[in-house]
């Protein structure tokens, strides 16, 4: 009877757990910041607004090309994830702003764009005002300093999830793995 009594706990909490919603490794934000009348231009100077593409998402990333780990690696970590979604992919359009637009043009935020994504965004403003409000109205900070006359940078290693109606409505703190921000990704597909 003890035996039986334990299977059928075991079966109703896998059940329990199947029908349960996935939860997401990022941070859900709630409510969830209004980012979509913030822009920046392109290279080409056509202003973006931070929302995501009809039926998808817009990931944006704020950090600078000549970061030493941590940009490299939570763009690396974000293609990886765009890739194990496969044609899911598609709903995704990524965006970096960079914090560091005295050393990044926009040849050099494209190049470095274009290194991970074929297609993303690379914006960026030479009016820290603008810059500033933009990252402020995602939650992020940045600071760009001299030490020894060399530039030194630090800014928040977050990437950010904006759906179509400009809300930012999920975060992933640098270190979420690849497999974590693609099983959000499909999280986040299945709520559209």
């Amino acid at each position: 009877m003890r035996r039986t009594l334990l299977q059928f706990l075991f079966v109703l909490t896998l059940v329990v757990n199947a029908c349960a919603p996935a939860q997401p490794a990022g941070i859900v934000r709630d409510p969830a910041p209004e980012v979509g009348g913030l822009s920046l231009p392109d290279a080409a100077g056509i202003e973006q607004a931070f929302v995501g593409p009809p039926d998808g998402y817009l990931l944006v990333y704020f950090g600078f090309t000549s970061c030493p780990d941590i940009c490299p690696t939570t763009m690396a970590d974000l293609r990886q994830a765009l890739s194990d979604i496969g044609d899911d992919a598609e709903h995704f359009e990524v965006a970096m702003v960079t914090v560091d637009p005295d050393r990044d043009g926009y040849p050099e935020v494209q190049r470095y764009v274009d290194t991970f994504f074929g297609d993303g965004l690379a914006l960026r403003t030479d009016d820290d005002s603008r810059l500033r409000e933009v990252a402020t109205g995602f939650g992020a900070d940045y600071d760009v300093t001299t030490v020894d006359g060399q530039p030194e940078v630090g800014h928040t290693a977050y990437l950010y999830a904006v759906n179509e109606a400009g809300e930012m409505l999920l975060q992933w703190p640098f270190g979420v793995t690849a497999d974590d921000i693609a099983n959000d990704l499909e999280i986040l597909l299945d709520r559209l």
